[in-house]
């Protein structure tokens, strides 16, 4: 190496440990400057808390918090029939004249065919009482009815904190609240007295927010009444012309055990096992054994625990969502109620709460327990099933903090059902949401009989839940399906029999 080689290279290597000194002496100072405004910035945030007003902390008791809460149920009245001819005299007998009819200035516009629905007190005894509106006034037993109506109700419903009438305020869909007007009332004048100040402003600004009166929500529909077991249409029967049963049972193993959808089942019957099928089939397939295997599912005895949780995720139909309900008993892990909607209302809710209380021997004493969310919809439920002789406990675990006592003691229990939503949601997902509400139903379905009858689960050793001997000593599960199709096949024809 010549020294004029050396001396360039000594240069160079000085000019750049001094760029990389410089280097490091920017990277410094920006750190400590960084720093010392992170400094800056917590000492501005504390003087800002210390000069701002806290924000007030939210009292879920409070009353504006309240517009969906379940009151209890009214004091129902019926309407006693009263004879008008004993009340006059009555009416004589402790005032010593007669009761005489109603004395008119003028012509009356009543109707002589008009009579008190409430005495049969004639039109003799009746006053026009809002100028020809509609509202009319008996003299004989003063009760008010309207004359535009034929059918006068025999029931009333009163306000069970003061007795007064219910008064009706809206129409919905699918139920009517009524409400209490009364500012008398102690349900009233304790939810006004539990406002806060700047809740007592917002009140007289915006009273909409807040539900001081007592309210009840009188559904029409007849929960108790309705069909839990329907059969779709467009199935397709089992006489095997181009396959056999063993397909059917492969299919449904794809389908349901593996979790794969209706067009990639179709892919492995065409790649794996070289059969040649349209995915309308199976598609078709899973409904029409849904539609056998439902019945069989639902009238099994689970001999449920006193301790049973239940839940509603959503799933998507050809883009909109929908909801699946499920109701499982925590100790053994079956589940014992589902169904599935497009909407979040009370009448999924029933039908899935029917399904699992159907197992349920006896009520009496709240002996079960139903573990629930914060959703108040479990609330109208727990009504439903009070004012038809099935009461029960309704344990809420709300929150994912365990705030309160019972959310500490009960979430490991309501968690048990939020891991069965995780594991449908593993067989619903690839299909990238359901192509029909008739195929949403179907899936379920069978995800349930699949679940409770041929799933091996780690609580049981790796066995299924609910043991069959039929189905259990079969060695593959297409066999197991088939089995278990005609276990359901029979028990359909048990019920048609009976």
């Amino acid at each position: 190496m010549t020294p004029l080689f050396a001396i360039i290279k000594s240069a160079k290597t000085n000019q750049e440990k001094r760029k990389e000194f410089i280097v490091d002496l920017i990277v410094t100072f920006l750190f400590k400057t960084i720093q010392s405004l992170l400094v800056k910035i917590s000492e501005l945030e504390d003087k800002l808390e210390r000069l701002s007003e806290k924000k007030p902390t939210y009292d879920i008791f409070s009353p504006k918090y309240k517009r969906f809460s379940v009151d209890e149920p009214p004091i129902v009245r019926e309407i006693e029939k009263l004879d008008y001819q004993e009340i006059i005299k009555d009416h004589k007998r402790t005032f010593g004249k007669e009761l005489k009819p109603v004395k008119r200035r003028k012509e009356s516009s009543l109707s002589p065919d008009l009579v008190c629905p409430y005495c049969d007190a004639p039109h003799q005894y009746l006053y026009d009482n809002d100028g020809g509106r509609s509202q009319i006034l008996c003299k004989v037993c003063n009760n008010r009815f309207a004359a535009k109506k034929d059918i006068q109700p025999r029931t009333f419903l009163q306000c069970p904190y003061c007795g007064n009438a219910l008064t009706k305020t809206k129409v919905r869909n699918g139920f009517i609240i009524h409400k209490c007007p009364n500012k008398s009332c102690s349900f009233y004048l304790n939810s006004l007295k539990a406002l806060s100040a700047s809740d007592k402003k917002e009140y007289e600004l915006h009273p909409y927010r807040f539900k001081l009166h007592y309210i009840y929500r009188e559904f029409i529909t007849n929960f108790f009444a309705m069909d839990l077991s329907t059969m779709p249409g467009d199935n397709v029967n089992f006489k095997f012309r181009k396959f056999s049963p063993h397909i059917l049972g492969l299919c449904l193993t794809y389908v349901v055990n593996c979790g794969l959808s209706i067009r990639m089942t179709q892919n492995v019957m065409r790649d794996v096992h070289g059969v040649l099928m349209s995915h309308s089939t199976i598609a078709k397939y899973v409904k029409t054994v849904s539609a056998i295997v439902s019945p069989f599912v639902n009238d099994y005895d689970y001999e449920p625990t006193k301790q049973l949780a239940a839940d509603e995720t959503y799933v998507k139909v050809r883009g909109i969502k929908h909801y699946v309900w499920f109701v499982m008993d925590v100790i053994k892990k079956s589940i014992i109620g589902y169904s599935v909607s497009n909407t979040r209302d009370l009448e999924p809710c029933m039908v899935a709460l029917r399904r699992a209380f159907a197992h349920v021997k006896k009520f009496q004493g709240k002996a079960l327990d139903l573990i629930v969310d914060g959703y108040p919809i479990y609330d109208l439920a727990k009504q439903q099933f009070q004012m038809n002789d099935m009461d029960f406990e309704l344990t809420k675990v709300i929150g994912l903090t365990n705030d309160d006592p019972v959310t500490k003691e009960f979430r490991p229990l309501k968690q048990i059902i939020e891991r069965l939503n995780r594991t449908f949601k593993f067989s619903y997902r690839v299909t990238n949401g359901y192509g029909s509400f008739e195929g949403a139903d179907s899936h379920v379905a069978v995800f349930v009989a699949y679940y409770n009858f041929l799933r091996p689960h780690p609580y049981k050793n790796h066995h299924v839940l609910n043991q069959i001997k039929e189905v259990d000593s079969l060695p593959n599960m297409p066999a197991k399906w088939q089995k278990l199709i005609e276990l359901s096949q029979l028990h359909l024809l048990g019920k048609q029999a009976s």
